[in-house]
């Protein structure tokens, strides 16, 4: 792990993979730590320290938190109602070598974790516990993807929290807002939180 200052009140953590990204968020969010916010992306996780944050006293505090583990949880997995009637469902399932019923049943038996949240306000990118998924972006980006588009990409399952353009394979929508600004709070998934698919009745 490197550490680095980012601005005068934060710290930029780089790690080697996102399984250690989700570690290391997994301990520092539980870690007595004096810091406002917790960031994680791909590689990285930023620390937002409080205003009279001491960089060096945290740094050294952030280096004895040692990896957690992200996956164990008390609450329940939230649930999220969809339906597999994406434009690319059968596609994406070609490129994953199932039918267009196994690529559903795997989805839906699959447990999710948001491991971070990026591109738009409200996209989590969600990972699977256990099989990995591994669905290459489309070759021709959408100018328009429907809001609460479900959809593939990578290793991750995202859902697009608003019209917008984009270049993931569409496999289904939900019937929810991933994003409401006249919720609190707006965004539905979080870093950490997990999540499974169900179908919509």
């Amino acid at each position: 792990m490197r550490v680095l200052p980012s601005g005068t009140r934060g710290l930029l953590l780089e790690l080697d993979s996102l399984e250690e990204v989700l570690e290391r968020y997994a301990a520092l969010a539980d870690a007595d730590l004096p810091v406002l916010d917790l960031v994680p992306a791909g590689r990285t996780i930023l620390l937002v320290g409080d205003r009279d944050v001491d960089l060096d006293d945290l740094r050294r505090r952030v280096e004895q938190v040692g990896p957690g583990e992200h996956v164990a949880g008390e609450a329940a997995p939230l649930e999220l109602p969809v339906r597999y009637d994406g434009e690319d469902l059968g596609e994406a399932a070609e490129l994953l070598g199932w039918s267009t019923d196994e690529l559903v049943r795997r989805h839906l038996a699959a447990e999710w974790t948001v491991a971070f949240c990026g591109f738009a306000p409200g996209f989590g990118y969600l990972v699977p516990d256990g099989e990995e998924w591994d669905v290459p972006r489309r070759s021709s980006p959408r100018t328009k993807v429907p809001a609460r588009s479900l959809a593939l990409a990578g290793g991750f399952t995202g859902v697009y929290p608003r019209e917008s353009p984009g270049g993931w394979q569409l496999v289904g929508h939900t019937e929810v807002d991933v994003f409401d600004p006249d919720r609190d709070p707006p965004a539905l998934l979080v870093p950490g939180l997990r999540v499974t698919f169900v179908e919509a009745s």
